[in-house]
């Protein structure tokens, strides 16, 4: 999706990718343009860059980032554009290193860049001036990248080499002694929203200013560094294992996406072969359809939601996949999606689809799919059953089904002795979405009276059934 502001001559454009709560931007002035935090398909930008009768000159990166994998590098092969880094980055692909206090002009537009350490060692904020709007020391906005977000601000523990500690203690001084002093009128425009792994509370709305931040955002509210240290590194979400991957491929610069193989139409026999060998078959239909009938031991991410993270965090990047999907259009779009995130071993889809399987007279599977109700009269009537909460802790502890089980989805795969595979179990998540990926993993680990809730906790509260925000027990 794409949103224009217009600041006199200047043109900034965000662009914003739902399915990775990820931002990036044009910003534009008497027809030179810059692209910040690219995706990894960057036709948009270059097509929307001709739109407007722009030339991409140069392009940013805030920092090098661990949950999806940039376009720099392949835009700026398109466009012969300069990339930019913070000089911390190391990067080894040819771009300029940026410091604090250096400065980018083109056309009426200013940017000057702030080192901001604390999400990442090379995270930087580029401060944008547009010259016809007011003099050079009156900025209109600030692009924060991952150090501050609307509502939050960035995790501390995704650069080796130091401890959340010492990476908080950084980022404390990056936001009170840089992005606090621009005046409280700068538009604040980050690289993610709600949803991203990058953070833990962000909010939905994409832009904000400094004083709305200074005023509300809580990690910004007067503290002592100490109790912000404390603050940042209690608590911290699992970090995937993809991401360092990740910051490695865009330290490099990732490979084009057309020089990626394109993957196969596969028959059922050749899916059968290549999930014998070890392949992943990733069903990306939605959980009704997957619980009505599916290959087996196939995993179900669907691809109406976040799609991408969600594969990248349970199935990582190594793996060979193959693809079910309702179409070959979404098949396409299933291999774009993984791609942002650095898996490029999709080896090919199911030609056909579930229905070419069965024709086939290969057997299919079910998941049965329960509703809140049955949920309830279940747990009343069968003492055996396990109602399995798949949501993250902050979820957990807002309010619960009674006698639930807390095993968040990102760590399920490690927490799978905690479960008896010998009782019905019954997933739930908030609507449904994580609640049929865990229980396809569920499935694929030899557990068999396993049910997915439909709609999820969200149908729970809507027809009244009891909830408890009791604390989870330990260890969970």
């Amino acid at each position: 999706m794409m949103r224009p502001e217009m600041m006199g001559a200047m043109e900034l454009q965000q662009f914003y990718l739902s399915c990775l709560a990820q931002a990036s931007y044009l910003i534009g002035s008497e027809g030179d343009a810059c692209v910040v935090d690219p995706q990894r398909d960057v036709d948009l930008y270059i097509d929307e860059a001709a739109r407007r009768g722009l030339t991409i000159r140069h392009v940013i990166e805030t920092h090098l980032h661990a949950d999806f994998v940039s376009g720099h590098h392949e835009l700026a092969a398109r466009t012969g554009a300069v990339v930019y880094l913070g000089a911390a980055a190391e990067a080894s692909f040819p771009h300029v290193p940026v410091r604090d206090g250096d400065e980018l002009r083109f056309g009426r537009v200013r940017l000057r860049f702030l080192e901001t350490p604390g999400h990442t060692l090379e995270s930087v904020s580029i401060v944008v001036t547009d010259l016809d709007r007011g003099p050079e020391e009156t900025p209109l906005a600030v692009l924060t990248g991952d150090t501050l977000f609307i509502g939050d601000v960035g995790r501390p523990d995704l650069s080796g080499g130091h401890t959340p500690q010492e990476l908080a203690a950084l980022l404390y001084d990056s936001l009170h002694g840089k992005l606090l002093a621009l005046p409280d009128h700068v538009q604040v425009y980050p690289a993610h929203g709600a949803g991203s792994l990058c953070g833990r509370s962000m909010s939905s709305e994409r832009s904000s200013t400094i004083g709305e931040q200074r005023a509300t955002n809580y990690a910004l509210q007067p503290m002592p560094r100490e109790d912000f240290v404390r603050l940042m590194t209690a608590d911290l979400p699992e970090r995937p294992e993809y991401f360092a991957r990740d910051v490695e491929i865009n330290r490099a610069g990732a490979a084009a996406l057309d020089a990626l193989p394109a993957p196969a139409d596969l028959s059922p026999e050749e899916v059968a072969a290549r999930q014998e060998a070890g392949a992943i078959v990733l069903d990306t239909r939605p959980a009704a359809a997957f619980g009505a009938a599916h290959v087996p031991g196939s995993v179900n991410i669907g691809l109406s939601g976040q799609f991408a993270s969600w594969a990248g965090s349970l199935l990582g990047l190594e793996r060979e996949i193959v693809l079910v999907a309702e179409d070959p259009e979404k098949a396409r779009e299933a291999r774009l999606r993984l791609s942002r995130v650095g898996i490029e071993r999709v080896v090919g889809s199911l030609a056909g689809g579930v229905a070419a399987w069965e024709k086939a007279g290969r057997p299919l599977v079910s998941l049965p799919q329960l509703s809140v109700q049955d949920l309830a009269r279940l747990k009343d009537e069968d003492p055996r059953l396990q109602v399995l909460d798949v949501r993250r802790h902050g979820e957990w502890d807002e309010s619960h089904v009674p006698g639930a089980v807390l095993v968040p989805l990102s760590g399920l795969a490690k927490e799978l002795g905690s479960l008896d595979p010998r009782r019905p179990i019954a997933v739930h998540c908030k609507s449904g979405y994580r609640s049929s990926t865990a229980a396809s993993l569920l499935l694929r680990a030899g557990f068999s009276d396993v049910s997915n809730v439909v709609g999820g906790f969200d149908a729970w509260k809507a027809v009244g059934l009891p909830s408890t925000a009791e604390a989870a027990p330990p260890g969970s």
